[in-house]
């Protein structure tokens, strides 16, 4: 098992430094496993391993101390044990529930504090949850995802390994390599270890089409997890019509990534928050962004963090949040984000939950050393925090109005594209000013159901059955016309416009 020295030594500093309970909170035991080993090994220290099923064992000597199903038999037991070392139980969180228990594991760390020799209790599982009587006892140490240094060394390993086992070919170069591991990253260990030793066995050779079905696993794995999505770079070929002033500021805004800046002091830009209009692009230009700066893109519905819960919730963000780091340099969108961290219905209505996550996300923003660029969108700024619009917090704040003239062009000629059509064949002013005021969504919905409106009929599509579509429909600029132009004037003088536009005059 490939382990990080760092983690190693801030664990020892914690033993030597008298904490007699480290909580680490993961679901992987082997990677807990080989670091402990490491652990002490290297202090020359007795290592003593708990569960549920096998009882207290010995894993210096191999033997059984206490027979499995024994918890409060085997807390007494580790008073007798007077030697220095580490104790590690797995999955003992309800166990720890129960009041007797409870006590017990009270009085034993009191005991390790004032013992002669040096011992630590570790306690593991997807969640710890500790009786308030011990928590001034633990210290939280927390498990990140595989660096991209380990998944290199897991993905040497794991090929040496079945080399043993099989023969198949390799042919990827160095920056293929790179790539492979870049496919890999945001995975555990061991789910990028099965991961790519089925795709060696799959064909029998590891090529560049297994990185690309990687990153399709992976990002199955990702949404299986319901925190995340993960959108592959090859699959992210959406073209964004207009939004110049976005564009412009996104090409500026990458030099901070470069070496340059960061021997100038400059921290990477940390992200935008947009606001807007519904359908007018909030979401492509989230996927631009991660196209154009070629790095991964993760999608965080705001929504999904509640659990019901106390206390789940926070932990959802800070999981979301750490697998985001994992995958540094990446784009992390939030979609509605005030759905997640809205302020307007009052702690009554969820026991506060929505302050204290958003206390957490704002603490996360200001302290993130990672390069995770943050996009942020919203529809409703009247539940919106004023702690998330306030200058500084974000990098820049743009507002996606309705498009224009120009901007109405490129959206007709996407789409009429992506139906394999000619624009040419089409009158395209005359659906620009049929279009005044509409939405992208409502412009490429025209286009679909005037598309299925041709082939029913088994004629061309053409620019009248596109007016006809575009005439039968109530754009949102009408049916929510006092919305829009509440949210227009909000952001008149406020947020930047993603595109240059002369002033907007709302009646």
């Amino acid at each position: 098992m490939i382990i990080m020295e760092s983690i190693v030594h801030h664990l020892k500093s914690l033993v030597l430094s008298d904490h007699p309970l480290i909580v680490i909170e993961t679901v992987e035991e082997e990677r807990v496993e080989a670091i402990l080993d490491a652990l002490t090994s290297s202090m020359v220290w007795s290592f003593f391993d708990w569960s549920l099923a096998s009882g207290l064992r010995n894993r210096n000597l191999g033997n059984v101390l206490v027979q499995p199903n024994r918890l409060s038999e085997t807390l007494q037991r580790l008073w007798d044990i007077d030697l220095p070392g580490v104790f590690w139980f797995r999955d003992s969180g309800e166990g720890l529930k129960d009041p007797l228990i409870a006590r017990q594991l009270r009085e034993l760390l009191q005991g390790f504090e004032h013992s002669s020799q040096t011992k630590v209790l570790v306690l593991t599982g997807k969640t710890v949850e500790l009786e308030s009587s011990l928590t001034s006892f633990a210290t939280y140490v927390p498990l990140d995802l595989p660096s991209e240094e380990e998944i290199e060394k897991i993905v040497v390993h794991t090929v040496a390994g079945l080399k043993k086992r099989m023969n198949f070919d390799v042919k990827i170069d160095n920056e293929g390599k790179n790539a492979l591991v870049r496919s890999l990253k945001g995975l555990t260990a061991n789910q990028a270890r099965q991961k790519l030793t089925y795709a060696i066995v799959q064909d029998g050779k590891l090529c560049p089409a297994d990185i690309k079905s990687l990153a399709h696993n992976k990002a199955e794995a990702l949404r299986e997890g319901g925190l995340l999505e993960y959108c592959p770079l090859d699959d992210n070929e959406f073209r964004l019509g207009g939004f110049d002033n976005l564009k412009k500021w996104l090409k500026r805004a990458e030099v901070g990534f470069s070496p340059q800046a960061a021997a100038m002091n400059l921290r990477p830009p940390r992200g935008i928050m947009m606001v807007g209009v519904q359908g007018c692009g909030k979401s492509l230009a989230a996927k631009a962004i991660a196209r154009q700066w070629k790095i991964p893109l993760l999608k965080l519905d705001a929504g999904r963090l509640f659990d019901k819960y106390v206390g789940e919730s926070e932990k959802n963000l800070r999981r979301a949040l750490s697998l985001a780091e994992s995958m540094a340099p990446c784009v992390l969108w939030m979609d509605e984000v005030e759905k997640g961290f809205s302020t307007g219905s009052g702690d009554s209505a969820d026991g506060g939950t929505g302050k204290r996550l958003l206390g957490s996300f704002l603490t996360w923003m200001q302290e993130n050393k990672k390069q995770v660029f943050l996009v942020g969108t919203a529809n409703d700024l009247d539940v919106l925090p004023p702690e998330f619009l306030r200058k500084g917090r974000f990098d820049e704040t743009f507002f996606v109005d309705l498009p224009n003239r120009t901007e109405r062009r490129i959206i007709f000629e996407i789409h009429l594209e992506l139906r394999n059509q000619r624009v040419e064949d089409f009158d395209i002013p005359v659906l620009i000013d049929n279009s005044d005021e509409f939405s992208g969504a409502e412009i490429e919905q025209a286009v679909i159901s005037s598309s299925y409106e041709a082939l029913y009929k088994k004629q061309a599509l053409s620019t009248e059955l596109i007016l006809r579509e575009l005439k039968s429909t109530v754009p949102l600029s009408v049916s929510r016309a006092e919305d829009v132009t509440k949210l227009r004037n909000y952001a008149e003088g406020r947020f930047v416009p993603v595109t240059s536009r002369e002033k907007v005059v709302s009646s």
